[in-house]
């Protein structure tokens, strides 16, 4: 074996240990989809996430969540329920959809130091016949699944 090959197979292996105790070298990326603008008539309806939490966004600009999945900053695993208004934005290919939670929603009685603490906004995809909104949950460096709400398209 050459001494370039030794050197090799010597460095390798410590390079890759050093590059995983240092955090991953990626983020888990997002759902399977094709960015898109939607208008508010295609936000406004009821979309579900894989837990059949409901969302149901209403063409007036309130909701009605039932155990939905948010992303909070770096929390994990959170689920909320209640009432809110929602607001439409995007950037020039991708809706964006960000929620309000009523201010008696209980997770600002829990948390009174964060003045209407919101959840991360969604964004749209379209992926064959299903509509998708979703956000990263947690840490980016670990493989929690994402926060995806879904709907058929058409």
């Amino acid at each position: 074996m050459s001494r370039y090959r030794r050197t090799t197979a010597l460095i390798l292996p410590a390079v890759a240990l050093a590059l995983t105790a240092c955090g991953r070298l990626y983020e888990l990326p997002p759902p399977e989809g094709d960015p898109i603008i939607l208008k508010p008539a295609e936000l406004a309806t009821t979309w579900t996430d894989a837990d059949d939490g409901t969302l149901t966004l209403k063409p007036d600009g309130t909701f009605v969540a039932d155990k939905i999945c948010v992303a909070v900053s770096w929390e994990e695993g959170l689920t909320w329920s209640g009432t809110g208004t929602w607001k439409q934005g995007s950037n020039t290919k991708q809706s964006i959809l960000a929620l309000s939670f009523d201010a008696d929603h209980p997770v600002n009685a829990y948390h009174p130091e964060e003045v209407e603490r919101e959840p991360d906004p969604y964004a749209a995809l379209k992926y064959g016949k299903v509509l998708k909104l979703w956000t990263r949950v947690g840490d980016p460096d670990h493989d929690l699944p994402h926060c995806t709400l879904t709907r058929p398209a058409g």
